[in-house]
């Protein structure tokens, strides 16, 4: 591994990725940390006071983390359409007294200034962002605060505007990834293209250290990115089961029930393209729903809390890459070191 990697002492080269929305908890990132990894706290969808609690109970139990952002890249709704989708919607929401089609749009930044102000003020080893590229003086702020960066990427286009931008070190996010992608266009298609193969462009066109991401599920997918260029992978998906996940229950299971048979990228649930386990809210809904991040997010949020609270799988957001299969039962650690085996 390049020496990113091992000044800060990371031994293994699978890291834990960060995953907004509950999946990634402190105890999982100290667990990988005392595997020989380094895990991100999710600081998605979440205030900077609930982030600085977060980072103070890792902090104190002194080992190595970064701390993921979500980087302002809004995609505008127009009324119209807003209103159009949160008139269709109102069916679902109808089962849980939730009045969603008199909503108006609601656009805001994720608490971006407060989040970079704490990391800047407490720094951490490492701060990722996806989503969109900060500018370039938040990136020297953090370097002078001690951080190093990385940056989220999935094209080659978008890997040479982070190099302007003066990150450390870019992860290559595939297609197969769960979750969102950290596309930095989410209204336009997302071009099929295999991880190796997509570090090995960005390898090609770059000379920043590269962490592979999206769709490992093994050991030979692990292989496979570090032949292609990588010099670490990261892994979200195949952590959602383990005993330090907060992913819910419903979610938990569904990824183990043979009933959820695929995934799909849909902006069904948050209007910005995003990886999860094909349900009925994507089927009903997918072909009807605007491209609008943050928007759509807040809307459906309600419906999705709502769903997962009851157990109801086919209305909530089961995030997922290809590779979800490979979850397990058990601890973060083993799950680490199973997909080191052999390398």
């Amino acid at each position: 591994m390049s020496r990113l990697l091992s000044d800060l002492g990371v031994e293994l080269p699978v890291l834990a990725a960060p995953m907004a929305g509950g999946g990634t908890t402190p105890d999982l990132v100290v667990a990988a940390a005392r595997a020989g990894s380094i895990g991100f706290l999710a600081a998605g969808y979440k205030s900077a006071q609930l982030l600085a609690e977060q980072m103070r109970t890792v902090r104190e139990q002194d080992v190595l983390y970064g701390v993921n952002v979500f980087a302002p890249n809004p995609v505008p709704v127009s009324a119209d359409a807003y209103s159009r989708y949160a008139r269709t919607v109102q069916a679902e929401a109808d089962r849980y007294g939730l009045r969603l089609s008199d909503s108006v749009p609601k656009e805001d930044d994720d608490d971006w200034s407060a989040k970079v102000d704490l990391l800047a003020e407490a720094p951490v080893p490492w701060v990722s962002f996806t989503f969109g590229i900060p500018d370039s003086t938040v990136v020297r702020a953090l370097r002078r605060a001690g951080s190093r960066v990385l940056q989220s990427v999935t094209t080659v286009e978008e890997a040479r505007l982070a190099v302007e931008a003066g990150a450390d070190a870019l992860v290559v996010q595939g297609p197969a990834a769960g979750g969102h992608s950290a596309t930095f266009t989410p209204d336009r298609p997302i071009v099929p293209v295999s991880l190796p193969d997509l570090v090995a462009q960005i390898h090609g066109a770059v000379t920043l250290p590269l962490v592979a991401a999206g769709g490992i599920g093994t050991s030979a997918d692990v292989a496979a990115a570090l032949q292609a260029g990588a010099e670490a992978t990261m892994v979200g998906t195949l952590l959602l089961r383990t005993d330090e996940s907060g992913a819910s229950a419903p979610h938990q299971r569904a990824l183990a029930d043979p009933s959820f048979d695929t995934t799909v990228l849909t902006r069904a649930f948050t209007g910005r393209p995003a990886r999860g386990l094909r349900n009925a809210f994507i089927d009903r809904y997918e072909s009807s729903a605007p491209a609008g991040y943050p928007a759509v997010h807040h809307l459906t949020a309600p419906l999705r809390k709502a769903a997962a609270e009851a157990g109801d799988q086919d209305l909530m957001h089961l995030w997922a890459g290809t590779a979800y299969r490979g979850a397990e039962q058990e601890p973060t650690e083993r799950t680490l070191r199973r997909l080191t085996g052999g390398l």
